[in-house]
């Protein structure tokens, strides 16, 4: 219904055992999604356990671990061959991140700068060993000072980096997100960040052994008020851009090509021979009409 035709399910921090099974329900979810049609789920975005607790967010400090060899073991070990773990965030500035970096990223995983408080020099060090996104840029990470750039500055200028944004107007303000634009339209993916309460209406519901309220805006928030992810939907990131003068085309791309490339998915995200027949019909007041999966519609909004 919103245009999407592919997406990672993310798991936040969580006891590592519990992670590796996530992995196996999220393989046989996989297979039974292809079978019933409909939007791919592609993979496993792993959002935690190796964050920092001072850019903690809505994850629990007390799960929170240094991605040791036997932990990356186990993570690729229950993979099982089967490529569902397509991405991991990470904090770099935890103590043997940067090997673990090389270590998934030798395995085809797509490693994210997030959730951590990391300098500009340490940013740049997990870019070297093979990082290439940075998660929901300025959220849950050192912002931006000008005698010390953090994540966010350092992001803004490395062209290895492609930066996900929540463009919700309520994570990232407005002007920050036209400034993002501005700087690095061409590498930023939307991402929506949506919790399990997307679509539903305000009220109190379960997210990550935790309860979230969300309130009239749609914003999904822990009791001490802390963001907990978003209600948002592709299509509404998409129209937020626009609003704000961003060109469409651009806009589009931000929601298709760009996050296809960053994951390796050369097939997905465009209109051109050898790639999937996916397809999206808007209005011109960019309201989702139809949408196609490898040349197969699905039933309209």
């Amino acid at each position: 219904r919103t245009g999407v035709t592919s997406f990672l399910a993310t798991f936040i921090t969580a006891p590592m055992p519990e992670l590796v099974g996530a992995l196996g329900r999220a393989a046989q979810a996989r297979h039974r999604l292809a079978v019933l049609g409909g939007a791919r789920l592609l993979g496993v975005h792993l959002e935690g356990p190796w964050i920092a607790a001072e850019q903690a967010g809505a994850h629990d400090p007390s799960l929170m671990s240094d991605p040791t060899p036997a932990h990356v073991r186990a993570l690729l070990e229950g993979d099982y061959g089967l490529r569902i773990l397509s991405m991991v965030t990470l904090a770099p500035e935890r103590s043997g991140a940067l090997r673990a970096v090389a270590e998934l990223v030798a395995h085809g995983v797509v490693v994210s700068v997030g959730h951590s408080h990391a300098t500009a020099q340490q940013t740049e060090a997990a870019a070297d060993a093979g990082a290439t996104m940075v998660t929901h840029l300025f959220n849950a990470q050192r912002g931006l000072h000008h005698r010390e750039p953090g994540v966010a500055g350092h992001a803004l200028v490395d062209e290895r980096l492609t930066l996900g944004l929540i463009a919700d107007g309520h994570h990232v303000h407005p002007d920050v997100l036209t400034l993002a634009l501005r700087a690095a339209g061409h590498r930023v993916a939307l991402v929506t960040d949506a919790a399990a309460p997307t679509g539903a209406p305000p009220g109190r519901y379960a997210l990550g052994g935790a309860t979230v309220t969300v309130d009239a805006d749609g914003l999904p928030r822990r009791d001490d008020g802390t963001l907990a992810g978003s209600t948002l939907r592709m299509d509404d990131a998409v129209r937020t851009l626009v609003d704000l003068g961003i060109d469409p085309a651009q806009a589009l791309r931000c929601a298709s090509t760009v996050p296809a490339d960053v994951l390796g998915r050369g097939d997905l995200g465009r209109i051109t021979v050898g790639a999937a027949a996916d397809l999206v019909w808007w209005s011109d007041e960019l309201v989702v009409r139809r949408t196609w999966v490898a040349g197969t519609p699905l039933p309209p909004p």
